[in-house]
């Protein structure tokens, strides 16, 4: 089974005309048809210390981590069920990958980088979904190597996604109909070139690596669930740039598949 990364946006995606929306929409049509047996979210907007992994015994809680947003918003609900075997599975794949201290989490549910996507992709909440963290004081090759030892689970039936953004620095935004600053243009082509090409290890060292990179991600958060994805591919995958639109000027959705050679 492929993996993904999809840069999710922001909660305005709920409302808003926007390219992006109708390619989340057409998910089930056009990009992925078969129905997953769990979803495997790895989201920009759940930081720890350590590898978490959600365990929830019936309906996922929905998360409104967001300010400023029309009242409406924080009145949705997507109670998808929790995957508790699927959870204590990651976390055995990835003690036996390596990361000792991958813990799990009884209590929390979905933030928005998983069930905004996904109430667009999957509006029926009827798939099981659980959420693994990021650690942003490690680096991109700490979440590939999670990714690797992850990989078992796409024989499994499991869809593994990343939810982040391919650029994501919120005091560089701007109006949607302004053009895209070149930094984030460079960074962003450098990315889609990088991953077309297999060249993992460059995106694996972004930092140093792409263009503008401190511009276009001064904080990794909404990068490492890429890594994620593309190390759960494995070594040899081709990536396929499946969507490509920009939004506040500056943020790239660009999105893509990953596929075993």
């Amino acid at each position: 089974m492929e993996t993904f990364f999809l840069s999710h946006g922001s909660p305005r995606l709920l409302i808003k005309e926007m390219q992006v929306r109708r390619f989340l929409e057409s998910w089930k049509s056009k990009v992925f048809p078969e129905a997953p047996k769990a979803i495997l979210l790895i989201s920009a907007h759940w930081e720890t210390e350590v590898p978490v992994v959600n365990y929830i015994d019936g309906p996922n809680d929905t998360i409104h981590d967001f300010t400023g947003f029309p009242k409406h918003l924080y009145e949705l609900q997507y109670p998808a069920p929790g995957a508790p075997e699927l959870a204590k599975r990651v976390k055995e794949l990835l003690r036996n990958g390596g990361f000792d201290s991958a813990e799990e989490d009884r209590t929390r549910g979905l933030d928005h980088g998983a069930w905004v996507p996904l109430m667009l992709m999957y509006p029926e909440a009827n798939i099981p979904v659980c959420q693994l963290s990021v650690q942003t004081s490690k680096d991109g090759t700490h979440h590939y190597n999670m990714g690797k030892a992850l990989a078992p689970l796409k024989e499994e039936g499991v869809l593994i996604i990343g939810s982040g953004s391919a650029t994501h620095n919120l005091m560089k935004q701007g109006p949607d109909d302004a053009p895209a600053p070149s930094w984030a243009v460079d960074f962003d082509n450098w990315l889609t070139e990088s991953l077309l090409n297999g060249r993992h290890e460059d995106v694996n060292h972004y930092d140093e690596k792409g263009p503008s990179a401190k511009i276009a991600h001064p904080e990794p958060e909404h990068f490492y669930p890429l890594h994620v994805a593309l190390g759960a591919a494995g070594e040899n995958a081709k990536a396929e740039l499946i969507h490509h639109s920009w939004g506040s000027s500056s943020i790239s959705y660009s999105s893509y598949k990953f596929k075993a050679a």
